[in-house]
This record gives structure tokens, C-alpha cells and sequence, in this order.
């Protein structure tokens, strides 16, 4: 599956808010604002709520515009970027320390596992462009995907169903269903068990 640019900043953000290109900010006022709120209750509701509150958790997510399946678990620990970008078929798992960097719609599909302190990052820089703007990707991670600890997905990078990204791996290009991958950049390392 193709990259697919969802958010380029240079459509977004006139070249007038900054004389220097590297100063102009990726993210419109309203866009910023609603972060804020979503960060102050992440830090004030979500963050510090029980483990066992899933439900609690979902609540707050679904409040701020995501989509969510049934039995979806995100842990007290994890950090959603924007909850409003994210949607989740039944019995997402994302972890402690995990973190979704998702400027753009994240898709997830049926028992998807995002594990501890593993990082999917939906967004880059035009570094070819004096601009530097905010490139942001809509990306799909598969049903029965695991990203194992540590892991990170790269901007754009799609994850197909029944994928393993192995513990600290490193995914530069879209992983094919029910494959084992590990290294940085991740490689093939063997067929996943159906």
C-alpha cells in the first residue's frame, strides 16, 4: 500500500506567520487548542486513572472524537496524539508508554496490540523543501498485528494483518500479513502461524 499524505502544513499554514520557514508552526490555532484540552485530560482523567479502567479510558477517547470497538484496552500509560484521528475495530490493546503520534486518521484493526513503550509514529518533515512543513500519513495497522515493546513504525508505514514487529524493531516499509519481522531497519525473519 502506497504512502498516502493526509496533511501537508504548507496547505495548512501561510508563509506570512514566519519570516524564517523552520519557525512557521505545523498546526493551526483551533487545532492547537483542541490539543490542549485533550492534553489536560489525559493529565488530569486519563493518565491517572486506574488500570483496570479501560472502559473509563475509552470513554475519554470516544469523548474527544475517536472511534472505538468494543473491549478496546488502552492502558493509563499511553498517549494517543489526537483522539479525533483514531479509530479502533474491537479489542485494540495499547500499552504502558506506548505512544500514537497520529496527525492523521490511524486505523486499527480487530485485536491490533500496540505493547509497552512501543511508538507509532504517523508524521515526518518535507526535508527536501526549504519550508521544512509537517507531512502527516493516514495509516492502517492490521487485524492480529502485534507490535511487540519498543517497537516503532515509521511515518506512513502500513502494518497487514496478523504482522509481528519484534521487540525494539525498527519499520521503515509496510510489513506483509502474518510475517515476523525484527532488526532496524526490520527484515522477514519467518512465517506467522495462522
Amino acid at each position: 500500500m502506497a504512502k498516502r499524505v493526509h496533511y501537508n502544513a504548507t496547505d495548512h499554514i501561510s508563509e506570512d506567520t514566519a519570516e524564517d520557514p523552520y519557525l512557521r508552526p505545523s498546526f493551526s490555532i483551533p487545532v492547537k487548542l483542541r490539543r490542549f484540552i485533550w492534553n489536560s485530560c489525559w493529565l488530569f482523567f486519563y493518565r491517572i486513572s486506574p488500570r483496570p479502567l479501560h472502559s473509563w479510558r475509552a470513554l475519554l477517547l470516544r469523548t474527544f472524537g475517536a472511534k472505538l470497538g468494543p473491549n478496546c484496552h488502552f492502558y493509563p500509560g499511553s498517549k494517543i496524539w489526537a483522539p479525533w484521528n483514531l479509530v479502533c475495530a474491537d479489542q485494540v490493546t495499547v500499552g504502558d508508554g506506548a505512544e500514537i503520534y497520529n496527525p492523521a486518521p490511524m486505523h486499527f484493526g480487530s485485536h491490533a496490540i500496540v505493547s509497552q513503550c512501543a511508538y507509532v509514529c504517523g508524521a515526518t518533515h518535507d526535508f527536501d523543501n526549504p519550508a521544512f512543513p509537517l507531512l502527516a500519513f493516514s495509516m492502517v495497522i492490521g487485524p492480529y498485528a502485534w507490535i511487540c515493546a519498543r517497537a516503532s513504525v515509521g511515518p506512513g508505514v502500513n502494518v497487514g494483518e496478523g504482522a509481528v514487529l519484534g521487540l525494539g524493531s525498527v519499520a521503515t516499509r509496510d510489513l506483509d500479513p502474518w510475517v515476523v519481522y525484527a532488526g532496524a531497519p526490520a527484515v522477514k525473519i519467518k512465517e506467522r502461524q495462522r
